[in-house]
């Protein structure tokens, strides 16, 4: 089964987004920040993981920044997650080495094409309510 880490701070997110990935054959881990987040990424050993871009503390652009640093996580994708649109955010997308950059609120079908996209993959199963 792939397995999602999806970072948000906003537990109303994560509950909508993992149940939504749940129901598309996923398996998914949340975590509440940049730095649960990373240590999510270094023990769980996800195939993909969703970042929030906007978190308190260690925000999602230097989370990603620190994934693609290490040995063990910089081949997951990232896709990041947020309320701007790419292009006030471009730079940051680029320099922070997002494989993928989708904004809130989500189109589920992107969504869950982008992660077939980047995984390689037929992976989900897409149901009508998802």
């Amino acid at each position: 089964m792939i397995r999602i880490l999806l970072v948000d701070d906003n537990e109303t997110n994560r509950y909508m987004i993992g149940s939504i990935l749940k129901r598309a054959g996923f398996e998914v881990a949340t975590a509440a920040d940049g730095e649960s987040g990373l240590s999510a990424a270094a023990t769980g050993r996800p195939d993909l993981i969703l970042m929030d871009v906007q978190m308190p503390g260690i925000d999602g652009f230097e989370a990603t920044r620190r994934l693609k640093a290490g040995a063990e996580t910089r081949q997951v994708p990232v896709i990041a997650l947020s309320a701007h649109e790419a292009q006030d955010k471009a730079e940051e997308i680029s320099d922070s080495g997002c494989d993928a950059y989708l904004t809130k609120p989500l189109d589920i079908p992107r969504l869950l094409a982008e992660i077939e996209r980047l995984l390689g993959v037929a992976a989900c199963a897409r149901s009508e309510t998802a």
